[in-house]
């Protein structure tokens, strides 16, 4: 890991005016579709847009060409409201630090020149704005942001509670994002392909062999619910001494379906489970008494239940 060094990056987690406090402070510029980022106030320019680059340490590895072609249109009809915050790359080239999107947008537009503001950054400060640039938009997939602050830690020697801070999400979610990593490259890139969902692969932390859980999951096209149930019946018989099967469809689809329960029981387990993203599980008596349990793997599991259930912001 890299020698952590002190940031001169001020106010983490109030967005990238904060990041670049020394910048004039001024009211927000106007939103251009959902593509503006917040980049800071002060001095523009106009540069020929063949002297942008992108950053090749960019967070977001995927760009949907839909949303590009629909940008590229709003560019054409208004011009680009929000510049494309850069810095120095040595001569006349520029690197990318925050808005790509709108670069890719304005060569597909083909717009000649593009409004930037030019700021003298580090690697570490670019690292960190193009990642909370696109965090705070929610425009990296699970994967991605893992990956992101996977760099912050191991690059630039940040803790998980100094880039909680610096994204504004709850350490907890750090941590258990950075946790993706551990899984199977395959279960990374069927995340990725939203082959399977997030519930999905906090269940496949939980099991011993991931990747066989994985082909299951998708062989049997089960749902969160059906997985979470599958791989805590799974990792009972290992161990009991059994080994885990590798039944298809219909044999997990059994074995995760929970036993009998009514139609309204299983919706509102469901539902509970798609809030918390956790195996909620409910039993009750024909005399109206019953149990609700939520089943966590990690402390941090835990201490994201217990904020939501004292109405904490997580």
């Amino acid at each position: 890991m890299a020698e952590k060094k002190k940031s001169n990056i001020k106010g983490l987690g109030r967005g990238l005016d904060a990041l670049l406090g020394d910048a004039p402070s001024a009211k927000p510029a106007a939103r251009q579709g959902d593509d503006a980022s917040s980049a800071p106030a002060g001095p523009k320019r106009e540069l020929p847009i063949e002297q942008l680059k992108p950053n090749s340490d960019q967070p977001r590895r995927t760009f949907d060409p839909d949303a590009i072609e629909e940008l590229a249109k709003s560019l054409s009809a208004k011009g680009m409201l929000q510049p494309i915050l850069v810095r120095p790359k040595g001569q006349d080239t520029y690197e990318i630090v925050a808005g790509e999107r709108r670069w890719r947008a304005a060569q597909k537009a083909q717009l000649h020149k593009v409004p930037v503001i030019i700021r003298e950054l580090t690697d570490e400060e670019t690292a960190e704005i193009a990642l909370i640039e696109n965090v705070q938009r929610v425009d990296l997939n699970p994967v991605e942001e893992a990956a992101a602050y996977a760099r912050l830690s191991d690059v630039y020697g940040r803790t998980q509670e100094e880039i909680s801070k610096a994204v504004g999400k709850s350490r907890s979610h750090v941590a258990n994002i950075m946790r993706l990593l551990t899984l199977p490259q395959k279960a990374l890139d069927a995340l990725s392909a939203n082959t399977i969902s997030m519930g999905h692969a906090r269940a496949l932390l939980g099991s011993s062999s991931p990747k066989q859980m994985l082909d299951i999951v998708l062989k049997g096209d089960l749902s969160v619910r059906e997985t979470e149930n599958y791989i805590r019946q799974a990792e009972a018989e290992i161990k009991g001494g059994a080994k885990p099967s590798s039944d298809g469809k219909s044999e997990a689809k059994s074995k995760a379906s929970g036993g009998s329960k009514d139609a309204d029981t299983r919706a509102l387990e469901r539902d509970l489970s798609a809030i918390l993203g956790l195996d909620v599980a409910i039993e009750h008596s024909k005399k109206g008494a019953g149990a609700v349990t939520i089943n966590y793997l990690t402390l941090d599991q835990l201490d994201d239940v217990c904020r939501r259930l004292m109405g904490a912001k997580i």
